[in-house]
Order: structure tokens, then sequence, then C-alpha cells
């Protein structure tokens, strides 16, 4: 059966492939499918076609998978957040562990190896303690608009669409954060409307208002409100903060970040306080944090002690042991595991965090742990004692591999690799397997109705025979 760009065929999916799409074969050609769902039969318009696969979407479900549920958000299928609403949430948790494994066995060649049941999120709505929504001077429609007549797209707050930069879907609430979220966005929004004052045009480079960042702390329930703007005008912000501190007590924070940059990036060139506090605090576990307005912290604090627990469980601590944490960031992985370390050097190549993971050490009373600034490649040689753990979080395109290298050099008794990409996971622990046996793998769900995935890795030093 011929496939054509723009053509239209009808579709068993069978499967689901990494990065949320449905898979569909035809004549052995794999069909990457938007929207669908295994076990349903659609009707696709082929998007792209290639030599050994073509891409699709569903525009018409002719027979419905059992694994399909009704999403409550009222943007599930416009917005790009969270694109498997419609899939029930253990077969959510199933796919991730089975893309863990895949992604093990075809990219690693590491085979036998156990991957257990992903860990749920205790919460799979409201999980969420950070949203940005991005403002625009252009709203992309959808037939709700249509049917209200809201059709004037002068002026967007919320989500973008997936394939578009300088549309914005105007959305009412976000179902990922608390519902207190969704009042401070409401009021926030009419607010910024209100004013007159232009939302910031991507394509223009003109405008005010650029985007409006809600942070919340799950332990204290406080609310950091952070608006960036592409001027400083107090006085048109000081009325907002105001309203926003005196309405929600739980609002202990109002930011303002300045930035004159036409890079699409909510983090301002300086700030100022607009209202309250620099900062609001959380916990994981026994342990608080500083979170300001630019720095980073998981974003599902429950879930991230669960991650947290796992790394302590394969670290294997004892109390005594030299811990070396690569891509250690503000600290919270060593602060975490200090009780049980004897000592732990993190290293972290962006300044801010490593003056974050001081200051969360000297609050949290830590006093065995240190950090170096600087490239891993060149900060390993400022090591002197030989560590029995190395603890390695790298961001999502993984480890460099040199510093593969020099990890292998270094010949920890035992390595934790913490992972938010199981491709680069398993190319990375493919490097290191002729020296250490990967004894597990457990995944940990942090982003219910996404397809990104957790994984933690215990890796064991092979005996020399």
């Amino acid at each position: 059966m011929g496939l054509k760009k723009g053509g239209f065929i009808e579709l068993e999916v069978t499967g689901m492939a990494f990065g949320g799409k449905g898979l569909a074969k035809v004549d052995g050609l794999a069909v990457f499918v938007e929207k669908a769902v295994p076990l349903d039969r659609i009707k696709a318009r082929i998007l792209k076609k290639k030599k050994k696969f073509a891409e699709a979407v569903a525009v018409e479900l002719i027979e419905p998978s059992p694994y399909r549920t009704n999403p409550p958000c009222e943007y599930s299928g416009f917005c790009g957040g969270c694109r498997w609403q419609f899939l029930e949430y253990d077969r959510q948790l199933q796919y991730k562990r089975q893309h863990v494994e895949e992604s093990l066995e075809h990219i690693g060649l590491i085979r036998d190896v156990p991957v257990h049941p992903t860990i749920p999120s205790e919460k799979i709505f409201g999980y969420r303690n950070k949203m940005e929504f991005s403002c625009s001077d252009r709203k992309w429609l959808i037939p709700s608009d249509f049917t209200s007549g809201e059709t004037s797209s002068g002026f967007a707050l919320g989500l973008h669409v997936p394939g578009t930069f300088d549309k914005v879907l105007d959305i009412r609430a976000c179902l990922l954060q608390p519902e207190e979220g969704n009042m401070i966005f409401e009021d926030a929004k009419a607010f910024m409307k209100k004013s007159g004052i232009p939302p910031y045009g991507i394509k223009s480079h003109e405008g005010f208002w650029r985007f409006l960042m809600l942070r919340n702390s799950a332990a204290y329930g406080h609310w950091m409100v952070n608006i960036i703007t592409s001027t400083e005008n107090r006085k048109t912000l000081e009325p907002l903060a105001a309203l926003l501190s005196e309405k929600y007590p739980d609002v202990v924070s109002v930011i303002n970040n300045i930035t004159s940059s036409k890079a699409a990036v909510a983090t301002g060139e300086y700030e100022t306080v607009l209202s309250g506090s620099p900062f609001i605090k959380d916990k994981i576990g026994n342990f608080e944090f500083e979170i300001s307005a630019n720095s980073f912290f998981q974003t599902n604090t429950i879930s991230a002690e669960i991650l947290y627990k796992k790394v302590k469980e394969f670290s294997g601590l004892s109390g005594s042991e030299t811990v070396l944490d690569l891509y250690s960031g503000t600290g919270t992985i060593p602060v975490f595991l200090s009780a049980d370390a004897g000592q732990i050097t993190g290293i972290e190549i962006v300044e801010s965090a490593v003056l974050d993971a001081e200051k969360n050490c000297r609050s949290n009373g830590v006093s065995n742990c240190t950090f170096i600034l600087g490239d891993i490649r060149e900060s390993l040689s400022e090591i002197s004692k030989k560590p029995e753990v190395i603890i390695i979080d790298p961001p999502r395109v993984g480890m460099h591999k040199d510093v593969v290298k020099l990890v292998m050099d270094m010949a920890p008794e035992r390595i934790v690799y913490v992972s938010c990409n199981p491709a680069t996971l398993a190319r990375d622990l493919f490097l290191m397997k002729e020296s250490y046996k990967v004894e597990e793998v457990q995944p940990v769900d942090m982003f219910p109705h996404t397809w990104h995935i957790e994984s933690v890795a215990r890796l064991q030093k092979k005996r020399q025979l």
C-alpha cells in the first residue's frame, strides 16, 4: 500500500513508541502516529514519508482502544504540555517501563537486567510545583473559541501548541498545578489584559508582558509569582503584586524578572522583588531548600523524594563512604545523602547552582558536602581521594564520552546513574558495561500524562578474574 504525504489511511495501532506516539505498521513500514493509543483503529493523515518510516496524525477515531480514557482537560489534544491524558494512567506506567527496557536492549545492548515496574506519582494532577506560562500577541484558536465568539487574537496567556513558536493557547486553567495556582493565574491574567499594555510578540519583539511563572511549596503551601517583562515598570506591577498578596495569603513572594533578550526564555537579566520574600522554601525528606525565581528544583516534589530515596538505597551507604556527585546542580542529592556518607563532593558547571548548593548546606547544617565549580572533564583531577560511590545525574544529552572514560579510570565500587532520558542512559551504560554490571533499573514517574520518565540504575564494579 503506497503512502503519500497528505494522504489518508486506516490504521490499527499496535504499540507505543518512545516520544509518546502510537505505532502502526503498513507493509512492514513503521508509522508513528500522533494522538493514538495501542488498539485504536483510526483514520490518519500522513505528515511525513521516509524510506524507513512515516509520521501521521489521527484525524478520526473509528474504534477506540480500551486503554483510552476521557481527558479532564478541555485543552487536551491542542496543548503540548501533557499529550498522554487520553491514556489510562496504569498504561502510561507500563509504557514508560517498556521504553526503558527497549532502550537498554536496543541501544545499550544490555539484556537480562531487572527493570522494575514504574513507581507511580502520588498525584497525577496538581503535581507540578512550577508552571511557566507564555504571553503572546497571537492567540492559537481552538473550536471552543469559535463557539464562544472569543476569536480576537491580540492577547494570549497560556501554553504553546506543538510545532508553533509564536502563537499561544490562551487557557483558563492548567490541571497540572494545584487549584490555588489556577486562581492566582486567573487574577494575574485579568490584570494583564485589563492594563491595556500589549504582550510581547515573538516575531515583532515588541510589547511588555512576556511570561508568568508560578512556583509552589508542597511542604508549606506558599506561592511565588514571577512576572517576566521586557522592561522595568514598577508603577504597573506594584498594584498587581499588592492585589495578589492581599487576596492570597499564601502568595509570599512576587518577583519581576526583566529581560530585553529576543530569546523566548523566562529568565531575566536582572530581577526585583515587588512584594514579600525573594524566595520560597520547600522540603525533600527532612531537608529544607530555598527556591528563588530562577533556581532549579525538581518540579514534582513528592516524586523527587521517592527518586532520592532510591538513589540512597542504590548507593549502599553505611555512613563512612566518600561519594562523588557529578552534575550536582543545587546540591539536593548531596544534602539528601549527607547523613549517610562520610564525605560528598559535587561537581557543577553553573556558578549560580553551586552558590545555591552551598547555601542549602549551610541552611540545613550540613558540613560534609563540598562543591567544585567547573567542567567535569577538567575538575575530576582535583579529586584527591578515590570515591567508593559515584552518582551521575546528567542533563538529557547524557555524559560526554570523555567523562565516561574518566569515571572508568576512577573505578569506584558502585555507580548510581540518574537519568531523564532512556536513550542516553542506555548509550552511556553501554560504554561502561565492560567494567560494570548493571544490576537493576528503577523507573520513577515524575511527569504523569507525558512520555517523560526518570530512571535510576545501579552499577556494580566487576571483579577481575
